[in-house]
């Protein structure tokens, strides 16, 4: 096989994923327009929904298995009244209900109990796979699996607005957190059932997500030959992370896969590692010889060489 054609960029960007468009569409473009080797996204979402989606290019991909952890927050409304096959607008009807009036403290009094931890059931519209086959494929065949209750945290659920048939909130949730499935039981908790009509994903941890690019901003940059401008660093996915700085020699031993006898290491899985220079290495953990003597242990190293933030 031949080289993947392509320049060798190393980076992220926060892309403003467009409505309509699937993550892996919309990741191709950007590839694409930034003429790249490699790259991935970090978590999908679906065509329905808007927002963030971090891009990593090049070496940067070996931080998205990180990155799946994260916390996420999303402004999402729910349609009061109607049931749909998938959970979301795109689905067909399945039931159709009364709306009785509400107040905002009927709403605030069921919200009370999705608030921390709680226990979901993926929906089977979903990326879950059972047997190596998605769950969505099987849901289009007419076929239910039952599906484990998994354990999600809701670390704020706010009401944004509310209308005679509808209800608007902002989400901060932990990973593995069903957006859909949570309008559809705070529908049927209110009594009128629900589903998903608009998603929008705000942030992704740990990133700051107060500017994020468009995929038309995208290409405007790409004409300018000003793409370089926007790549964010790889470092920048980890900065939640405690650092450490190494010597030449623990570079060398690093870089070679060699554990290093360091006192100061945390008492993490995590660490972030820089040379003197403040070149980033990658990530190592903490570890003991069987004297108990503390090393630092390589765990996901970096071929770029490019100077990188601390």
């Amino acid at each position: 096989m031949g080289r993947k054609k392509g320049n060798d960029v190393d980076g992220i960007i926060l892309l403003d994923k467009p409505l309509g468009r699937s993550s892996n569409s919309a990741l191709q473009k950007v590839r694409y327009l930034f003429n790249a080797k490699k790259a991935g996204h970090t978590g999908s979402l679906d065509p329905l929904a808007t927002g963030v989606l971090p891009i990593c290019f090049g070496q940067a991909s070996k931080v998205t298995s990180f990155l799946l952890d994260s916390d996420k927050r999303y402004r999402c409304t729910a349609q009061l009244g109607v049931t749909t096959t998938t959970g979301d607008k795109e689905g067909d009807e399945l039931d159709v209900r009364e709306i009785t009036p509400f107040c905002k403290d009927d709403i605030e009094k069921v919200l009370m109990n999705y608030r921390g931890p709680i226990e979901q059931i993926p929906p089977m519209h979903s990326a879950l796979k059972h047997n190596g086959q998605p769950l969505y494929k099987l849901a289009r065949q007419g076929i239910e699996i039952e599906r484990k209750v998994r354990n999600v945290t809701i670390h704020e659920l706010t009401l944004i607005d509310f209308t005679e048939d509808s209800i608007t909130l902002d989400v901060h949730c932990s990973k593995g957190t069903y957006i859909r499935t949570l309008a559809q039981d705070i529908g049927e908790a209110m009594g009128f059932g629900a589903h998903l009509s608009l998603l929008r994903r705000t942030e992704v941890s740990p990133f700051d997500c107060s500017t994020l690019y468009t995929i038309e901003e995208i290409e405007k940059l790409a004409n300018e030959n000003a793409l370089a401008e926007i790549l964010m660093p790889i470092d920048s996915a980890l900065k939640e992370f405690p650092s450490m700085q190494l010597k030449s020699d623990e570079v060398a031993l690093i870089r070679n896969g060699i554990k290093v006898k360091r006192d100061d290491t945390p008492e993490t899985d995590m660490i972030r590692l820089y040379t003197e220079n403040n070149e980033f290495l990658g990530i190592a953990k903490h570890g003991l010889t069987e004297s108990g003597e503390i090393m630092l242990v390589p765990r996901r190293l970096m071929n770029t060489q490019a100077p990188l933030s601390i």
